[in-house]
């Protein structure tokens, strides 16, 4: 805490430039979004499919809307039939190519019958955004009343979700691509939301020792300290414990993957990124957030369509890598 008052000016003097310099970069990038792809970027054609989970409004809504205003043909997906119905009704009136089906991550049939039905009508996919997920707390709020369905969305289904797709996902020259939604409050390193175990920490951190059950462990580690009371000393992130944890559950899970699709044999390359759209105006952050859903879905968009995409495992905000 600032104990005097130079302090106090020096840390809204630092928020001060932070913020010009955020405002700065999000002028940058309005500005790149003015310009068109060039032909020989564009790798995609009205047969690239993308598919983009918990999508009938906010960020996912305007991710289905940018890639298919690329000329990309878009299978919008929601939980409720009849909201997904009227969501695409907006893109198609727009001449938008998007398609809508049913689909709840935390349902292995959901998930199953939305695979089957995916493969039979296009024989796959090359793009999957992962975009589903939820949040209960809002402003200093900081229950974990909610911790299991937040996990099993945020992180389960997410992964339930990639695990059906990759046997689905096209083989071509330039890789199919994975970008899971994501955000800062899931760094271990962050200034603000810092893991603060170092032991946990350090094996998360370990690219080559890391696995799927440390990961699962970490999870289930939480939801035991959940259950009986004790994750407050646990040395969890602090704002918005459970969907911290469930976001930095993803960010490593990124991490792991790509170092196992690295493996696959060229044509049938798969590469996966996360990025953080900000605190955007939308019903996850109780629509106090200060970035626009246009803004939020940029990089998310750009992620999918980066012409040379030899990147992965990688974390990005702003069109920009940041460290994990």
């Amino acid at each position: 805490m600032p104990n005097s008052q130079s302090d106090r000016k020096r840390e809204m003097g630092h928020k001060e430039k932070s913020k010009e310099k955020k405002d700065k970069r999000m002028q940058q990038i309005s500005l790149l979004r003015t310009i068109p792809y060039s032909d020989h970027q564009r790798w995609w054609s009205k047969e690239t499919i993308a598919v983009v989970t918990g999508a009938n409004r906010g960020i996912g809504f305007e991710i289905c809307k940018q890639l298919a205003y690329h000329g990309i043909t878009v299978i919008l997906t929601s939980r409720d039939d009849s909201v997904a119905i009227e969501s695409i009704k907006v893109l198609q009136e727009g001449g938008l190519d998007v398609a809508c089906h049913k689909l709840d991550v935390l349902d292995s049939s959901s998930i199953n019958q939305f695979a089957e039905w995916l493969k039979e009508n296009y024989g796959g996919l090359d793009i999957l955004v992962n975009n589903a997920g939820v949040n209960f707390n809002f402003g200093s709020d900081n229950s974990v009343e909610n911790a299991h369905k937040v996990i099993e969305t945020n992180y389960y289904g997410t992964k339930k979700m990639i695990e059906a797709m990759i046997p689905l996902m096209k083989p071509s020259n330039v890789g199919a691509r994975i970008v899971n939604v994501t955000s800062r409050l899931g760094r271990l390193n962050g200034r603000r939301n810092r893991l603060d175990n170092d032991a946990l920490r350090e094996k998360l951190s370990d690219i080559e020792s890391l696995s799927e059950e440390i990961i699962d462990e970490t999870v289930n580690t939480f939801m035991q300290q959940v259950e009986n009371g004790s994750w407050v000393s646990g040395g969890w992130p602090p704002k918005f414990t459970d969907y911290s944890v469930s976001k930095l559950a993803v960010n490593a899970y990124t991490r792991f993957l790509s170092k196992k699709l690295c493996e696959r044999p060229e044509g049938q390359k798969i590469y996966i990124n996360c990025y953080c759209p900000g605190w955007v105006k939308t019903a996850l952050t109780g629509y106090a957030g200060s970035v626009t859903v246009e803004e939020g879905a940029d990089t998310g968009v750009w992620l999918s369509l980066l012409p040379d995409q030899a990147i992965t495992g990688k974390f990005f905000a702003e069109r920009r890598e940041i460290h994990f």
